[in-house]
């Protein structure tokens, strides 16, 4: 769960008046239809289409790609365009901006130890995106992602207000509003990527249940909750983010510091857990970040390096054709699974198109070890092509 990548105290909240004037205006915006229910069915064209060429569903969260934006980009450029890194203070390291400058970042994850009065995190943000990055990349403003469930995990004072089991327990009208006020929080404050909302359908006796992360404990309060706050989220120009596929419901430990084997069956996950996915990609959502434990009716491997769940349930499947992101690339299940350089290199071969970390050091060792990988051809260039073109429609989505 990303929420763990780097723990640090919350600070003292604060109340929303900044936020108060555009609120009413954001919420009329904010589509008052009930859940979208099921994708269309729409299968992706994962393998067949070129490099830029993207199928023109009408769930797909950006528009038809007519050229390829990463075009001019080196190697490391490329794969440093699907490396988010965290840093330690609350100013911008000299390595993080020499790496923003040559390329070789696409985003950063703030956290509580980051953030300071509203002031210092607007002038953060700020100097972040302010950062003179390569000509083929200044027209895309780099990721900012912060985690802001609500509830136990919110690395912001001020919205959203409430825990998700909160929102869920309240109703759509509720959610919607936390969401609108989520975004608007976020916007703010320099962010344009919300590591939320949780899908997890939370089984009772499941670490989401007890930690109130989750909507509520069927698909249908699910669907019909989370899915309003993503709406109104990205109407404020944040993207949101789905998690974590293909559903941690039934974990009874947070996968950040114990491997978790959800031994479900697959008819029970689609039906069950995968299922809050469809109306989110019918909505448009724009990112799915897949978990870290282990599905033996999908797969031998944690879902996000297992090409099965990623590409196969995911793209396929489900039909997904927005940005796919891991969870924390820092986890025990990731170093069970071989140390930095075999979990980065998994995770792309999988289909992952944002490798996320928590430190800089090991996103740089991430980076350099995929860029080889592309160089070298044992990472086909035609499908790396098209996960750094998604990241760059994503980015190009979140452009004031």
């Amino acid at each position: 769960m990303a929420s763990a990548l780097r723990k640090s105290p919350l600070r003292a909240a604060i109340g929303i008046a900044l936020l108060l004037a555009g609120v009413a205006a954001l919420l009329l915006l904010s589509s008052p239809g009930g859940d979208p229910g099921s994708s269309s069915g729409t299968t992706a064209n994962s393998t067949g289409a070129g490099p830029f060429v993207k199928s023109e569903s009408a769930s797909s969260p950006f528009p038809p790609l007519t050229r390829n934006l990463s075009a001019g980009l080196t190697n490391h450029q490329m794969a440093g365009q699907r490396i988010v890194a965290g840093f330690e203070g609350t100013t911008v390291p000299p390595v993080i901006r020499s790496r923003i400058k040559a390329g070789l970042i696409g985003g950063v994850i703030l956290f509580a130890d980051n953030l300071g009065s509203d002031a210092r995190i607007r002038h953060l943000t700020r100097a972040l995106q302010r950062i003179r990055r390569p000509d083929g990349l200044r027209r895309y403003p780099l990721m900012i992602m912060v985690d802001q469930e609500g509830g136990l995990v919110k690395r912001l004072p001020g919205a959203p207000n409430a825990s998700a089991e909160q929102m869920g327990r309240r109703g759509p009208a509720f959610s919607r509003r936390q969401g609108a006020l989520a975004g608007l929080n976020l916007k703010t404050s320099g962010f344009n990527v919300d590591l939320a909302p949780v899908l997890d359908v939370a089984r009772p006796g499941g670490v989401i249940a007890d930690t109130d992360r989750g909507f509520g404990s069927t698909v249908k309060k699910v669907k019909a909750t989370a899915i309003p706050f993503a709406r109104a989220l990205q109407q404020t120009r944040v993207a949101a983010t789905a998690k974590h596929f293909p559903g941690l419901g039934a974990a009874r430990q947070n996968t950040d510091f114990a491997v978790q084997k959800i031994r479900l069956s697959r008819a029970a996950l689609r039906r069950v857990d995968m299922a809050p996915y469809e109306p989110f990609i019918a909505a448009r959502g724009k990112l799915i970040m897949v978990g870290s434990a282990i599905y033996p009716a999908l797969g031998r491997r944690p879902a996000m390096f297992e090409p099965k769940i990623v590409r196969g349930e995911l793209r396929q499947r489900l039909g997904f054709q927005g940005v796919t992101i891991t969870d924390a690339m820092g986890t025990v299940a990731v170093n069970d699974f071989g140390g930095t350089k075999r979990a980065a290199i998994s995770a792309a071969h999988a289909g992952m198109d944002i490798l996320l970390y928590g430190d800089w050091q090991s996103a740089g060792r991430a980076e350099r070890a995929i860029a080889v990988r592309l160089r070298t051809g044992k990472l086909p260039r035609g499908q790396f092509t098209r996960a750094v073109n998604r990241i760059l429609q994503l980015r190009s989505s979140l452009a004031d």
